[in-house]
């Protein structure tokens, strides 16, 4: 074991470096003609916030905001591109600005204002970017030698915490969180940045996902990396609902990662009655890698490395024990958030929003969104769909012995599409050892040609296989493999589905029938469609508008719901084009998905597209 992992660390120490210019020739930069996607406007993600509001703003009121919605719709993003005459080079790294839409008796008040890091300090009082981010690489600082840098290596602190993605509640107090051990104490009536916290310094981590779940008691669980004697471990960390939850937090489950030296990518994690559910894709931080760029002065993808031809994997982890149950594998996928999962029948299920492979990531840097309209293939680079898959309890009966044909299976729902070339900006980490699955593409429909796929990349199984799971309605596989349990999944709606969100106090893992997103599907005939799902039926219902660009939408329950839907959707959003200085808030009927009311802001600078947020309900 030894030999095999010192093999695998002088392999990726000394990788061969990616040719980007040889083997990613850039598409053409716009030039007012030709759009590809003449209804989709990229410059929603490219505004930066010049002048915050740190003084609520009235707006203008149409329709109809019931009164009884009252409280705080706060939101968290990418603020700002720039820094002196410096820019970002991925949405990641952007600098976080925090929205609050405060609600009373049918009105609303909009403020923005960033979130006060470390960093965002230091690179203003240096007017240049001095902390390495995601995407863009730090201004090398020649007072730091080699040496300083390989000992910040060690240092949590020594990292950014440009804490961006979203906003969770702990107890009664609210925090800013990214992908680092960082969050942050904010103020949900003032926006107001009132402490930092670093949870290493509590149960030892080196990171942590940017979506913990809440209990409806309070007690919050998050998953995170650390590092133990046999190698880097996921844990899923407990924080106990009271005074002194960061105090009292502690390790309630580790699990080994499946690679020494590549741990995998957690953006979030799945939770239900007696389970934890931790999702394994094979898109791995390379731990040499990582050491490398932290030498080397690179921006942190430069650690990220897709293994295609390996399994995504689903464990099971008992809440109680904290002892690992069972594990099942699909076919390789990518995704960002797990949409809910819950236990049914005997089986496990986990409705996920996937990708074919990680190029989505790329797209999302600053030239790849700048040169969007003159590229035909961003659309299916990004490429995805909400998939379910149904995981068997119990005892799993043996193989079958009948001779069997083989026949290609798990193929993944709606996202197969055969390869295309690559014309996209990729960050100069990337290396030649890494390749990429084909990429997403629509379920084919009658008439058209299936896809053809290569077949090195594909799984071949033995046929007449027993199908484990039984689950009344399900069109969900599983099978027992010779190395376990094969998983293939199904589609829930052909809407490519982005953010969601579930009525979430009451249904977070738990049976549920609906869940909300926003459209990733920038070539549909409205990118900035809201779509409703409806699980059991698999139908859907959407709302949209010419040229408005929703964000995540929040399901807020009505005082006395009579249904799952009952309550409205809350959502923050911008226009396209020129009129960058506009934000409103629009209020849907949940049930209907029909416009009640909105308000619309016009502030005194440019207003960017935000993540993820919270309903604060007492926050007025």
């Amino acid at each position: 074991m030894a030999a095999g992992v010192f093999k695998s660390f002088m392999r990726d120490f000394f990788a061969v470096k990616y040719d980007e210019q040889q083997n990613d020739p850039q598409a053409e930069r716009l030039d007012g003609n030709g759009r590809l996607y003449p209804n989709c406007s990229s410059d929603v993600w490219l505004r930066s916030c010049e002048r915050e509001i740190v003084d609520p703003i009235e707006g203008h009121h149409s329709g109809h905001i019931p009164k009884w919605i009252s409280g705080s719709l706060l939101r968290n993003g990418p603020g700002s591109w720039k820094v002196g005459d410096m820019t970002f080079g991925h949405l990641f790294d952007c600098s976080a600005l925090l929205h609050r839409f405060a609600i009373k008796n049918g009105r609303v008040t909009y403020q923005n204002r960033f979130v006060d890091t470390e960093t965002l300090r230091k690179n203003r009082s240096a007017q240049r970017i001095v902390v390495t981010e995601f995407g863009t690489a730090a201004v090398p600082d020649p007072c730091h030698s080699i040496f300083d840098r390989f000992a910040a290596i060690f240092r949590p602190d020594s990292g950014t915490d440009n804490s961006m993605i979203s906003i969770y509640p702990f107890g009664d107090q609210y925090y800013t969180f990214t992908e680092t051990p960082f969050m942050h104490r904010i103020n949900p009536c003032t926006l107001a940045t009132e402490a930092r916290i670093c949870t290493t310094d509590f149960v030892g981590v080196v990171n942590h996902t940017s979506h913990p779940h809440v209990l409806p008691s309070g007690t919050v669980y998050n998953l995170g990396t650390t590092m133990t004697r046999s190698g880097p471990a996921y844990t899923i960390l407990c924080f106990p609902h009271g005074e002194q939850m960061f105090e009292d937090a502690h390790v309630v489950a580790t699990l080994p990662c499946r690679w020494k030296l590549h741990p995998g990518y957690m953006h979030t994690f799945g939770l239900t009655d007696h389970y934890f559910v931790i999702v394994e894709q094979p898109l791995s931080v390379s731990l040499t890698e990582y050491i490398k760029a932290q030498l080397g002065g690179q921006n942190l993808s430069a650690c990220l490395k897709w293994f295609e031809d390996r399994p995504t994997l689903f464990h099971l982890i008992d809440r109680l024990s904290g002892k690992l149950v069972q594990t099942y594998e699909s076919e390789a996928f990518f995704y960002l958030h797990i949409i809910n999962c819950f236990e049914q029948d005997g089986h496990v299920v986990v409705d996920i929003c996937s990708y074919r492979n990680p190029e989505m990531i790329n797209c999302m840097y600053l030239e790849a969104i700048a040169n969007m309209q003159t590229n035909p293939n961003y659309a299916t680079l990004f490429r995805g769909r909400p998939l379910r898959f149904v995981l068997p309890l119990g005892t799993i009966p043996p193989p079958s012995t009948a001779k069997r044909g083989l026949v290609k299976s798990f193929s993944l729902a709606g996202l197969s599409a055969p390869p295309v070339p690559r014309t996209m900006k990729h960050s100069a980490s990337q290396y030649a050892d890494i390749t990429y699955m084909p990429t997403n593409g629509k379920q084919s429909t009658a008439g058209e040609e299936s896809p053809k796929r290569d077949a090195k990349r594909g799984r071949y199984e033995e046929g007449n296989l027993v199908n484990l799971v039984t689950l009344e309605g399900s069109e969900a596989a599983a099978f027992q493999g010779a190395n376990g349990i094969l998983l293939r999944p199904e589609m829930l709606c052909d809407w490519g589905c982005e953010t969601p969100r579930i009525y979430y106090e009451r249904y977070m893992g738990k049976n549920y029938r609906y869940f909300y997103a926003i459209s990733s599907d920038v070539d549909a005939e409205n990118p900035g469609t809201l779509i409703k799902v409806d699980v059991w039926n698999k139908t859907s219902l959407t709302w949209c508008e010419d040229n408005v660009y929703p964000s995540e939408p929040i399901f807020v329950p009505s005082p006395d719901p009579q249904s799952e839907d009952d309550g409205v959707i809350l959502a923050s959003m911008v226009v396209g084009g020129l009129n960058d200085r506009y934000v409103g808030l629009i209020v849907l009927c949940a049930k209907t998905m029909t416009e009640l009311g909105r308000c619309d802001f016009h502030t005194n600078g440019p207003v960017p597209k935000c993540l993820h947020g919270w309903f604060a309900p007492n926050a007025i």
